[in-house]
């Protein structure tokens, strides 16, 4: 199998929209060498934990050691990166977030304002 053929855009979709034809080549790919194999595995396992969750956290600790144990230096250096801010990280993967109320409120408020013909002052204005 020829390299390029859209085997990491693949891996990065989700499993269930994938076509046939992708799947078939995700599974050549990992058939062919032990190191698709383990990336394949642990990106599917990282996807898992985007979806935040309470044991997320230890998920991760668990995910880390197992990405450590293979010899893949781009994913030893994502850990890296991982661990640096590891509490940032943890409260993305198991605190749930979103801005949706607030996104609509400040969009109303803007609306509103810009209506009236009112503007923001701006950074550059004296505020006295």
């Amino acid at each position: 199998m020829r390299g390029g053929d859209g085997e990491g855009r693949y891996l990065l979709t989700r499993p269930d929209r994938l076509k046939d034809h992708q799947r078939e080549h995700i599974e050549a790919a990992r058939a062919a060498c032990h190191e698709m194999t383990a990336l394949a595995e642990l990106i599917h396992n990282f996807a898992v934990l985007l979806d935040p969750t309470d044991g997320n956290a230890a998920l991760l600790s668990t995910w880390i050691t197992s990405a450590r144990a293979e010899d893949l230096p781009h994913l030893h250096a994502f850990t890296r990166e991982l661990a640096r801010d590891r509490a940032a990280v943890d409260a993305a993967l198991t605190l749930p977030h979103h801005n949706g109320g607030t996104e609509v409120v400040n969009n109303k408020t803007k609306l509103m304002s810009s209506s009236r013909g009112h503007r923001s002052p701006r950074p550059s204005q004296n505020r006295t």
